[in-house]
């Protein structure tokens, strides 16, 4: 749940600028954890080393696509999205989840072809666990600050960035049981760690770029989000009523119709004025960009 606090213009900016500090703050960690992931894993011969350095690759690739969609979600309306680019980010983490579900499937390749020939296992180098080790201690700090950062701006797509760098903290546990179970001599631990990360890379991907299909389908708030935006058109002075009360999310955003009951004795320009009072309300107190009223006059 987000937390109470009034939606206004200057909240965009900062979560532009939240997310991109943060988001540079990622790279940081998943190019120098790429690295050293792959290079000892590969010197080591550790394959779940391997795929869990992939793992950290294809966070920056994510990264970048964060930062693209963070760029690009925030532009004004032109003549071509008259409705602003807000779905940037929809459509930015649905490419996120393709990505993940591409990245783990070519995991789970690898790791059943290893599985399917045991006689190319060898014993692991010990430094081997001590980067597994670091690497899972560096992502579950990452991800704390992540998710902290995503919640105060409300960002689902920093949130899903998070998440990811949960599940990579996850995967760097696996990976380093798999390392210790080959060091203790059980030398199908490190193929078995390679294919459970995988598996959780896929079901990350999967879970990703599902979540952005309904969003660009129109998909609406949440009850408890649609609860509130009526309670705060319903409070307003001069609103009789309310009905066909409808939501869409954009980005991050949302966007509302509604119509308004009210007295049918009042003059144009007070009706008018009263509908400009709801979407005041609404867009200073929910996340909504924009309000869409049709004013019903009731006898």
């Amino acid at each position: 749940m987000w937390p109470e606090r009034a939606f206004s213009g200057d909240a965009g900016a900062s979560r532009q600028q939240a997310a991109q500090r943060s988001t540079l703050v990622s790279v940081g960690v998943n190019t120098l954890l790429a690295t050293i992931q792959i290079l000892v894993g590969w010197l080591s011969h550790s394959q779940a080393l391997v795929a869990d350095g992939l793992h950290s690759l294809a966070d920056l690739l994510a990264d970048g696509v964060v930062l693209l969609a963070n760029h690009h979600s925030h532009r004004d309306a032109d003549a071509d999205h008259q409705y602003g680019h807000y779905r940037f980010e929809n459509a930015a983490s649905l490419a996120l989840g393709l990505l993940l579900i591409f990245v783990g499937g070519h995991m789970l390749w690898s790791a059943i072809d290893r599985l399917q020939n045991t006689s190319s296992l060898v014993s692991i180098a010990p430094m081997a666990l001590a980067v597994a080790l670091t690497g899972l201690i560096s992502k579950e700090i990452l991800f704390q600050y992540l998710l902290h950062v995503a919640t105060r701006v409300r960002s689902s797509l920093l949130i899903a960035n998070a998440w990811h760098a949960r599940s990579d903290s996850l995967s760097s546990l696996v990976v380093s049981i798999g390392v210790a179970g080959n060091l203790l001599g059980y030398k199908l631990f490190d193929p078995i760690a390679a294919l459970l990360v995988g598996l959780m890379v896929l079901r990350m991907g999967v879970h990703f770029a599902w979540e952005a299909l309904n969003d660009l389908m129109d998909r609406a708030a949440s009850q408890e989000e649609v609860d509130a935006i009526h309670q705060t058109i319903i409070t307003t002075p001069g609103v009789l009523g309310l009905h066909n009360l409808r939501t869409r999310k954009v980005g991050d955003l949302l966007m509302v119709d509604v119509h308004l009951e009210i007295d049918g004795d009042l003059r144009v320009r007070e009706g008018h004025d009263i509908a400009e009072h709801v979407q005041e309300r609404v867009q200073r107190l929910h996340r909504v960009v924009d309000v869409m009223t049709h004013v019903d006059p009731k006898p």
